[in-house]
């Protein structure tokens, strides 16, 4: 009795923090897109615009050698231990000894890259030669560098308050991010001059009022006590050391991916990056609503019983995650597919005149081939975590900095011989490579894990593969009857009115979808048919 209370207190848990994730990070693709269709209007598909998505290349890696992507990661489980223990103390003298170390050496790598901003310009995006697109790349460079460190710092702030159940504030953090760059991008619009500027201010405004202003609050009013303390003797702090270093050393391709993809997107003509930048956005809505909410969401409940021992019920509540969460991937997958030209020209196209018809089907074409691994990038949000509870850093690091390294080839050729529909292939491919990599590890892992308990690994309910096959094959068979129904849908429905493509493209995904679900439940996918239980018994209570 007492352990399916204690299991029901987990789902309620789980299912709150999922709602608040889920809700924040669909606002925040919501505004994301927002933020890029002002970009794109503003800036079309022009080299201003590939210019502008370059300069976040150096940014994005000062953060990434700050671990500060995976700070909730490994910082939780510190913090966590001491809270468990009563402890608060202790727990807070961590968070000091850990973020004045961030701190200063955040701020000596961000004075650094201010300094040699210029002569790593031309590693950054080697195909803008021309003095005029260097000088814009480093100004603006230099106008985004200073954000990482609030970015970095606000991480750890939400990792305190994640570690205490408190999901709300982090949640709206990415969101007035994202309204600092839509401000900056307005007023920018007022003032052709500036360019991409506004964008770039309205980034480090947003930056210091969301992810760094907002969690900060909340730990002030969890009663926080970060002092002074800064000493490389304190056992939590080489804890965290030892668990980042291997992200911080190691370029793993989820990481590098856009990297490459910027960088050899910078050989090709103007708009070439913008496409790739345009379609990546779109992907990552259903990524980040599915992938990154049920991984943030469950990650404190996966540790907790890891902590505990509890490693089959972690293993299967981690399988039972990322079942769920591909479920719905998939089904955005086939719909972003089969209707992306209608959603691209929504966003960007409709009423512009700086993104025309031509840089829609560019960009959707684009989109259709990144889609093909959108699955994999959103169930790797969850299954690198499984990892992380384990406190396992080091294996998913090496993993995924060997696919980089082999994968480096691919993007080069594909991107010669196909252009930026090769790079989509490219990226789709290596991430899939990494995932299935990844999850095998992993079980095998958790197996290791379960057999020094005495335990074994269930059946059934654990199991990851046959389940997501089944899914992925359902995925793709609807994705052709879908293209197939486009093209017939187009003789019916070809003209470009607002009306028009807003029913064609709920047609397509509603004809998507429902092949999706139905060929799942024909697969005999479990997971479908539960929902669809539920659901079902939610209606008629309701």
């Amino acid at each position: 009795m007492a352990e399916q209370q204690d299991r029901a207190g987990q789902a309620r848990v789980i299912g709150i923090a999922s709602i608040i994730w889920a809700s924040s990070i669909f606002l925040s693709r919501v505004m994301g897109l927002v933020r890029e269709q002002i970009i794109g209007r503003t800036l079309g598909a022009s080299r201003m615009a590939d210019l502008y998505f370059a300069s976040f290349t150096l940014p994005d890696f000062l953060n990434y050698l700050l671990a500060a992507g995976a700070l909730s990661i490994v910082f939780i489980p510190i913090f966590l231990a001491h809270l468990e223990r009563g402890d608060h103390e202790r727990g807070w003298e961590s968070f000091s000894v850990i973020a004045n170390f961030i701190v200063v050496v955040g701020t000596v790598g961000i004075g650094l890259l201010m300094i040699f901003a210029r002569p790593l310009a031309t590693l950054v995006a080697p195909g803008f030669s021309s003095d005029g697109d260097v000088d814009t790349l480093v100004r603006l460079t230099r106008i985004i560098l200073p954000a990482q460190f609030f970015h970095v710092i606000g991480g750890l702030l939400s990792a305190a308050l994640q570690a205490q159940n408190l999901h709300a504030l982090p949640a709206m953090a990415p969101l007035v991010y994202s309204a600092g760059i839509i401000i900056g991008g307005l007023i920018g619009a007022h003032y052709p001059q500036l360019g991409a500027e506004g964008f770039a201010w309205g980034v480090l405004a947003g930056s210091i009022a969301g992810p760094f202003a907002l969690p900060l609050y909340g730990c002030m009013k969890t009663r926080m006590r970060w002092t002074a303390l800064f000493t490389f003797r304190n056992p939590d702090l080489r804890r965290y050391l030892w668990l980042s270093v291997p992200i911080m050393i190691g370029f793993s391709i989820v990481v590098v991916d856009e990297w490459i993809v910027k960088n050899q997107a910078s050989y090709l003509g103007a708009g070439s990056l913008s496409y790739l930048q345009y379609g990546r956005t779109l992907m990552k809505v259903p990524m980040g609503m599915f992938g990154m909410a049920a991984g943030v969401a469950a990650y404190p409940t996966i540790s907790g019983l890891v902590a505990a021992g509890r490693i089959v019920e972690a293993y299967g509540l981690l399988c039972r995650a990322v079942r769920l969460m591909l479920l719905l991937t998939f089904a955005a997958q086939v719909c972003l597919t089969i209707a992306g030209f209608e959603a691209v020209y929504l966003i960007w196209g409709l009423f512009a005149d700086r993104f025309t018809v031509a840089d829609a089907q560019q960009t959707a074409t684009v989109l259709a081939y990144l889609c093909l691994g959108l699955s994999a990038w959103a169930a790797q949000t969850v299954i690198s975590r499984g990892f992380y509870a384990l406190e396992s850093t080091w294996l998913p690091t090496i993993i995924g900095t060997a696919v980089a390294i082999v994968m480096v080839p691919l993007y080069v050729v594909l991107r010669q011989q196909y252009g930026t529909v090769g790079l989509a292939i490219a990226s789709s491919t290596s991430i899939m490579v990494y995932v299935i990599l990844l999850g095998w590890l992993q079980r095998r892992r958790f197996e290791k894990e379960a057999a020094a308990r005495g335990t074994r690994l269930l059946r059934g309910s654990q199991e990851m593969l046959g389940p997501v096959l089944r899914l992925a094959a359902a995925a793709a068979i609807a994705t052709g009857l879908g293209l197939i129904a486009r093209t017939q849908l187009l003789s019916w429905l070809p003209d470009m009115h607002l009306a028009t493509i807003l029913l064609r493209a709920t047609l397509l995904c509603m004809f998507g979808i429902g092949a999706y679900l139905g060929l799942a439940r024909f697969f005999l996918v479990t997971d479908v048919i539960e929902f669809e239980v539920k659901l079902f018994r939610k209606l008629r209570l309701g």
